[in-house]
């Protein structure tokens, strides 16, 4: 990000800064799907044993997961 607002600072051109912006998204896009995966089960696992159903658990943490974006 510090490389896109310094990319704005000098004027540089506004494809070259939209191209980094998307640059970024699609990055945080990634590792926001590595980490779901790597802990989504925790994540349901641990909803369950707060007694919800595997249903609701599933649909909390799909919920947490919309919601974030």
């Amino acid at each position: 990000m510090r490389g896109v607002i310094k990319m704005i600072e000098e004027g540089q051109d506004c494809k070259s800064v939209v191209t980094q912006l998307s640059a970024i998204r699609t990055s945080i896009d990634r590792a926001m799907g590595i980490i779901v995966a790597e802990n989504l089960v925790e994540c349901v696992a641990e909803s369950m044993d707060e007694g919800l159903s595997n249903q609701e658990s599933i649909q909390e943490a799909i919920d947490l997961l919309v919601k974030s974006r």
